[in-house]
């Protein structure tokens, strides 16, 4: 079974003296369209925070104001 989820990216936290990695705080998206009015019935409320290190491909791939879908699935 997968999950398939839509998120906003509410925020990108640029690097700090203490911390090399941007922080991404992402929300449900749960209005603004038909689509993300009837997903919103099934997308769970909360938040997801990615602590990305710089080394990764994901570091520069969220942008603040943007959607993402997010797949979820059981890792055997």
């Amino acid at each position: 079974m997968t999950v398939k989820a839509k998120f906003n990216c509410w925020s990108v936290i640029e690097p700090n003296t203490s911390n090399e990695n941007r922080v991404i705080e992402m929300h449900p998206v749960t209005s603004g369209s038909e689509e993300n009015k009837s997903f919103a019935k099934y997308t769970p409320a909360g938040v997801l925070i990615l602590d990305i290190n710089p080394e990764t491909p994901a570091y520069n791939f969220f942008e603040a104001g943007k959607d993402y879908y997010l797949t979820i699935e059981a890792a055997e």
